[in-house]
């Protein structure tokens, strides 16, 4: 079980590369600037989307875990 989260969490990471994370407002900013500029803001928001992200599942496995241990006690 704990190899799958890993290769889940391998895939998310890697394929962060390509997406799309532009709201409509960054997407006009970005075809004005041109192709390498748009590809830097737009890794730009992907790094900044990651952190929240890492830290509720942080938050999330910590929890299950917990829960985890206490229904195994009863």
């Amino acid at each position: 079980m704990r190899k799958k989260g890993f290769l889940v969490g391998i895939l998310l990471i890697s394929g962060a590369q390509w997406l799309q994370a532009q709201c409509s407002i960054c997407t006009k900013t970005a075809s004005q600037l041109g192709e390498g500029p748009a590809q830097a803001l737009n890794s730009a928001i992907i790094y900044l989307a990651a952190a929240p992200f890492a830290i509720m599942g942080y938050i999330g496995y910590r929890w299950w875990k917990n829960e985890k241990a206490l229904n195994e006690s009863e």
